[in-house]
């Protein structure tokens, strides 16, 4: 029984310092770009899209599925992005474990 309260209060612990992290992790930004930076997003720790910058030379009237493109590819670039940010801080404490519905 003793290695049981052990095992669980090392869980305890390993939860408080993961949930640690994903508080820091909320707080930083990511930012991903598309057709050589024409496109940028930044995207945070919670994976949201808080800014898009977009390049006044790409916004072209006759071709705006070029623009639509490059949006949709680095907006996906960056949550990707911020989810690889997240999975590698959580990675930290959790030694690399997967822990289903975590992140």
């Amino acid at each position: 029984m003793k290695g049981f309260n052990q095992m669980m209060k090392q869980a305890q612990e390993m939860q408080s310092k993961v949930l640690q992290v994903q508080k820091e992790v909320e707080a930083r930004t990511i930012e991903a770009e598309a057709g050589g930076g024409m496109v940028k997003v930044v995207a945070n720790g919670k994976q949201r899209i808080v800014e898009i910058k977009i390049d006044p030379e790409v916004v072209n009237p006759d071709d705006i599925d070029m623009l639509q493109d490059l949006i949709t590819a680095a907006v996906n670039k960056g949550l990707e992005s911020a989810q690889e940010m997240i999975a590698q801080e959580i990675g930290k404490v959790t030694g690399n474990i997967k822990i289903p519905g975590l992140f």
